[in-house]
């Protein structure tokens, strides 16, 4: 076969695929590609590529050996880049092209795109550690500065619904009063006053 499928996907049904469609059919080489093989869906981009049903039932059913399947950025290809180039391997082994309009290479599966595709990993696993490493930075700076880290709000949380136990409201009434859900003050309603202080 040398079949060129489309996918386009979006986070909500808020947002449309219009423009990514759009992007690729404006290419003179993929202009002509019929409706029924542009295939889109409305799923977060947190969602593993093979787990999209729009994108499995394409891969599994739909592309064969010699297809070309065309996307406009290459995050639509999976929720990192490790999901990316697992897809694009997985497709290159069945014999499959994988192009996307935002890079350079014409194709994904080549020599020449997979070597572009590490390179993106090996910066995007340096970009990952620098954030971990920030993050850890600056929770030491708070600490030795005596900053209280965790989630104060829990604590807060706990005392107020303390304070209207004692006045002898019920949890229905408690509830009300503090504007939030039941379940949030039957989960702080046995607490103990001294859970609530630092130790």
């Amino acid at each position: 076969m040398n079949r060129t499928y489309l996918y386009a996907r979006v986070s909500t049904g808020e947002q449309t695929t219009d423009n990514q469609f759009a992007d690729i059919l404006s290419v003179p080489e993929w202009s002509d590609v019929p409706k029924q093989r542009q295939v889109s869906e409305v799923i977060s981009g947190g969602m593993a590529a093979m787990k999209r049903p729009a994108f499995k039932n394409l891969v599994e059913n739909k592309l064969e050996a010699g297809d070309t399947l065309v996307v406009s950025k290459i995050d639509r290809l999976g929720r990192d880049s490790i999901d990316v180039q697992s897809t694009i391997l997985g497709l290159a082994e069945r014999g499959i092209k994988v192009v996307s309009l935002d890079l350079p290479t014409s194709d994904l599966t080549s020599s020449e795109g997979k070597l572009m595709l590490q390179m993106f990993a090996a910066f995007a696993e340096f970009e990952k550690a620098r954030i971990i490493e920030r993050t850890q930075s600056g929770l030491r700076n708070a600490k030795a500065k005596g900053v209280k880290l965790g989630r104060p709000e829990a604590t807060n949380t706990t005392l107020k619904v303390l304070e209207q136990k004692s006045k002898g409201m019920t949890q229905s009434q408690t509830a009300k009063q503090l504007s939030i859900s039941l379940a949030t003050v039957k989960r702080h309603w046995n607490k103990k006053q001294e859970e609530t202080e630092p130790a």
